[in-house]
């Protein structure tokens, strides 16, 4: 199995987001981890966790469907990076609505995904 990406410049996008992501939940995290005035969990203290989770998957995903023999396997690894990737995007938007500090960064997050979205569409047609 070849664990070198041929689309080095999505697998880099793929790591620049999780990186992103990663300390933007860090950052986040301290403003949701207080409990609320009813004594309850921030609702959105979960999509932290979750968009961590997301694009930690982005880079071994695009690896993996480039390493399938068959173009049908190839297809479906990459349909499940579009789905991976459209989760991220809206839990990204869901922490918008939270009450945080840190929306300026969820924005600049979602421009990244856009741009990775881009280049995913192109690596699609070239499988």
């Amino acid at each position: 199995m070849r664990l070198q990406p041929r689309n080095k410049r999505l697998y880099k996008k793929a790591l620049e987001i999780f990186t992103l992501s990663r300390s933007i939940s860090n950052y986040l995290v301290h403003d949701l981890a207080p409990l609320q005035n009813n004594g309850s969990e921030h609702p959105h203290i979960y999509f932290t966790g979750d968009i961590i989770r997301q694009s930690d998957a982005l880079a071994p995903k695009i690896i993996k469907a480039e390493n399938q023999i068959f173009q049908d396997e190839r297809i479906r690894h990459a349909n499940s990076l579009i789905h991976i990737t459209n989760r991220l995007y809206k839990n990204c938007e869901r922490l918008e609505q939270s009450e945080s500090n840190g929306k300026e960064f969820l924005i600049l997050l979602r421009k990244e995904l856009r741009k990775f979205k881009h280049l995913q569409r192109s690596w699609m047609m070239s499988l």
